[in-house]
């Protein structure tokens, strides 16, 4: 009972940590406009807040893992002095329209569903920025930093340095908060969301990042009317994350010849004979789809499917529909898209092309809301140019 109580004091003082911390970078839906802090005395908030954030998070870990998890450290985005060296531009989304004056790239997967959220949002806000395709097996794109994950973003800061964003939902909540207010530097805003590490009672090294779904905003709101509606966006927006992203893997690699025919189809999405040696893409190919397969076993027991994995994805993607349904719009986010639309679709785009999808769009109602999405997000994106095209872009 001692330690119920203890675990429930600590959980409510990290609600109220996070409550803190939301009024004071973010201004409520319907409150009275707050005066606007500096950026150090927003920096130094910032920090005080993030380090009771991490006691109590580490606390909290402390108790439910038995009292072997190692205090947790909090870490900023990091940052590197310039672009690294024989890192190869595969190609660039370009809009004429983007006025935000940003220089991004991204580190990315085409299929991967991390980087297909990440993608649609930056297509639906029509930004322009470059796309690295990574070799999934050898990944000698990113052996310049120790982070060996995809989807990474690269921003370049007001100094010239490069800040390093390597959470999906980090990476659009940082950037949708920049959309607010344009006038601040992206590399500050991004130390609003650090990470938490931790070692975990098996001796695990896990990380997390503290506010990856809010908005950091003062007296520019997002379009969301209410409160309700942002605490809505993010729910779904965590459901994407922690369960439908998990029913991806052991469908669309459920059985060895289902395997590479999905790692078939990424090779042609991705244009992996276009951008790597032949003897590259076949090592992605056939290897890649026999380690997926084996993880994919190896998933679905760890998050608890049953065998008919099908009726755990028809069930997810009825459950999304339900919900937009008993809000009678379009889109969950109403007549536009939310964030947590541009999420649901990012994941289940990345596996449009194979066998487990076509079945979703048989047995499910997600067609339509899919298919109103893939026109929205392709109606804002920039014109996609390839090597050659890019030496055409104005100066």
């Amino acid at each position: 009972m001692a330690t119920f109580s203890l675990c429930s004091r600590l959980i409510s003082c990290r609600r109220l940590t996070f409550q803190v911390l939301h009024r004071s970078y973010a201004q409520q839906i319907g409150a009275a406009p707050v005066k606007r802090m500096s950026n150090t005395k927003l920096m130094v908030v910032s920090m005080g807040v993030g380090g009771l954030i991490g006691a109590g998070y580490s606390g909290y870990l402390s108790i439910t893992s038995g009292g072997d998890t190692a205090l947790a450290t909090e870490k900023k985005p990091a940052v590197i002095d310039k672009f690294p060296d024989n890192v190869r531009i595969t190609r660039k989304i370009y809009n004429p329209n983007d006025n935000t004056d940003l220089d991004l790239v991204l580190f990315q997967y085409q299929t991967c569903p991390f980087c297909c959220k990440v993608r649609a949002f930056l297509d639906s806000q029509g930004f322009s920025y470059s796309v690295v395709e990574v070799d999934a097996v050898l990944r000698q794109d990113i052996k310049w930093t120790k982070y060996k994950k995809v989807p990474m973003l690269l921003a370049k800061r007001k100094d010239g340095k490069y800040v390093q964003l390597t959470d999906s939902s980090m990476i659009i909540s940082s950037l949708a908060s920049y959309l607010l207010n344009t006038d601040q530097d992206i590399g500050q805003l991004v130390n609003y969301y650090p990470s938490i590490s931790f070692t975990d009672d098996n001796g695990k090294q896990k990380t997390d990042v503290v506010n990856k779904y809010f908005l950091m905003f003062q007296e520019t709101r997002p379009k969301s009317a209410t409160r309700e509606q942002m605490e809505e966006e993010r729910k779904w927006r965590s459901w994407v994350d922690s369960h439908l992203v998990h029913m991806i893997s052991p469908n669309v690699y459920r059985t060895t010849s289902e395997a590479l025919a999905t790692f078939e189809w990424f090779s042609q999405a991705g244009e992996w004979d276009v951008h790597f040696p032949k003897w590259e893409r076949n090592l992605m190919v056939y290897v890649g789809a026999a380690a997926m397969w084996a993880i994919g076993k190896r998933l679905k027991k760890r998050h608890g499917l049953t065998d008919d994995v099908r009726m755990h994805l028809y069930d997810a993607c009825n459950q999304w529909t339900n919900a937009i349904e008993k809000n009678k719009t379009k889109f969950l986010g109403g007549k536009e898209p939310n964030l947590a639309d541009l999420n649901v679709f990012g994941v289940l785009n990345s596996m449009e092309g194979c066998e487990a999808f076509k079945d979703c769009l048989q047995n499910t109602k997600i067609g339509p809301w899919f298919n109103a999405m893939k026109e929205y997000v392709r109606n804002r994106r920039g014109t996609v140019l390839s090597q050659v095209d890019m030496q055409y872009l104005p100066n």
